[in-house]
């Protein structure tokens, strides 16, 4: 989104940022603190120093160093928890590991009070906005804090979201049109969420109701009914949806450092023909075994296709101490053999400027939805491989609802090895056949109209003025 540098200054209201403790909404909420401060209004980012470090480390987006100085963070520690490492196991991808940090951050309740206590006599209104797992955190905002009032995040896609709380509603408010995707046709999430996991999103769940407004990283072009489908479903008119994604910036040439150095990706990227190479990735919190490493491996060179994959070992809970798990095993000779057509990266990469460039033609991804918004605003089609979590919904999104990606297995079969012979065959497909071309052909229209979206007088660009408006009211 362009800056907002040029409007008034608001130096009576304050931002307060409050994410989830895991590396995709740390990103989420970091972008959105950069598009706030674009409006000269300063942001107070929450988390523990080790997560903040975590985020401004990776962070990928807006460069302006005139934004950054508008943009505070306060490290708060965390009680001791146990950080075990990931395992890559395949009947059960989720990061279960993780599951003693997320607890352990609803400690941060009290530090939150004190902050706002001692922003308060300094602003006219303080605005915390907080992930939708982090509710517990700010239950005493409006109680303990008079000029205070909350704002909810959702990390997830719209269609993702409404169809999470509509499952969860035994007798359905309204009828859905019949141009709405049946939700019965939606693959189950069976064995995606941990039972100990869903109960903690329950229990964050049920201290929202009480924020002013609801915010999601995601554009009417694209999900439109789906955020119209939430504001009907809240049934709470006095709660404000706003659809004011994506964050990332979609102009790469405005948002690079001119200090920071090109990855060697890049340049090799560079070297490569238009739409010519896949990019593979599977985020963050996701460990593959040594078996499906290998199949997968033998896939690409099967292919024939030109790619850059990315093997990083999932995040553990402190993502600077020493990782247990071991570097997941290439097959022998791997990589000299495809030293011509492919790199291999086992660190952090610039995902979103290698999604931005114009040799990478097709992104193998575990569907989270930053990966997936990400994508779909560069106008590059996905492959889909969801490993937890509502990602088996943004794959179906992805595939069956947008039109700007294929799956590369059937969604029921998500504790089974894929076979190095499947993942060839879809590689073809989206790489090297009509198919493919037309899905870019696709992809690139619903890219440029997301990007369309985020520039000046589009519809997440004015949702998010609007948004400004009313904390700035």
């Amino acid at each position: 989104m362009s800056s907002k540098m040029e409007a008034l200054k608001h130096p009576k209201v304050a931002v307060v940022m409050v994410p989830f403790l895991e590396q995709s909404h740390l990103n989420s909420l970091l972008h959105l603190s950069h598009l706030i401060a674009s409006y000269q209004i300063p942001v107070h980012y929450v988390a523990s120093p080790t997560h903040i470090r975590q985020a401004t480390l990776r962070y990928q987006g807006h460069h302006d160093p005139l934004l950054s100085t508008y943009i505070h963070f306060h490290g708060f520690h965390l009680p001791p928890h146990s950080s075990s490492p990931p395992k890559p196991d395949p009947s059960s991808l989720f990061p279960i590991h993780l599951l003693p940090v997320f607890e352990s951050s609803t400690h941060l309740r009290q530090p939150l009070c004190q902050l706002l206590h001692e922003l308060s006599p300094d602003f006219k209104r303080i605005v915390v906005i907080h992930d939708c797992n982090m509710a517990s955190v700010v239950q005493d905002v409006s109680l303990v804090v008079p000029n205070a009032e909350s704002y909810s995040f959702f990390g997830i896609s719209a269609f993702s979201l409404f169809l999470m709380f509509w499952d969860g509603i035994t007798e359905k408010p309204f009828q859905l049109d019949h141009s709405d995707v049946d939700p019965s046709s939606i693959p189950s999430d069976d064995g995606f969420i941990p039972p100990e996991i869903m109960k903690f999103v329950l229990q964050q769940f049920s201290f929202l109701g009480l924020e002013r407004g609801r915010l999601y990283n995601t554009s009417r072009v694209l999900e439109g009914r789906y955020v119209e489908l939430l504001e009907k479903l809240s049934g709470n008119s006095d709660i404000k949806h706003f659809a004011i994604g994506p964050f990332n910036p979609v102009d790469l040439t405005s948002s690079r450092s001119g200090n920071k150095e090109r990855h060697e990706c890049l340049e090799w990227l560079d070297k490569q023909e238009k739409d010519t190479v896949l990019y593979i990735s599977f985020g963050s919190t996701t460990s593959m075994n040594d078996e499906q490493i290998n199949e997968l491996a033998q896939g690409l060179e099967k292919s024939g296709q030109k790619f850059i994959w990315v093997i990083r070992k999932a995040d553990t809970a402190d993502v600077f101490a020493a990782n247990e798990a071991r570097n997941a095993q290439l097959p022998e000779g791997y990589k000299e053999r495809m030293k011509d057509r492919g790199m291999v990266i086992r660190e952090w990469a610039p995902q979103l400027e290698i999604l931005g460039h114009s040799s990478t033609g097709g992104f193998m991804s575990h569907c989270g939805w930053n990966s997936c918004i990400e994508s779909i605003s560069m106008g590059v089609p996905i492959m889909a491989w969801p490993m937890h979590s509502e990602q088996p919904k943004n794959a179906f999104l992805v595939s069956e609802v947008l039109k700007v990606g294929m799956l590369v297995r059937d969604l029921g079969s998500h504790d089974r090895i894929v076979k190095s012979s499947t993942i060839e065959n879809v590689v073809r497909r989206m790489m090297a056949s009509e198919e493919g071309d037309e899905m870019r052909t696709r992809a690139a229209e619903v890219g440029g109209a997301v990007r369309g979206s985020v520039a000046k007088g589009g519809s997440s660009s004015l949702e998010l003025d609007s948004f400004i408006a009313e904390i700035t009211r």
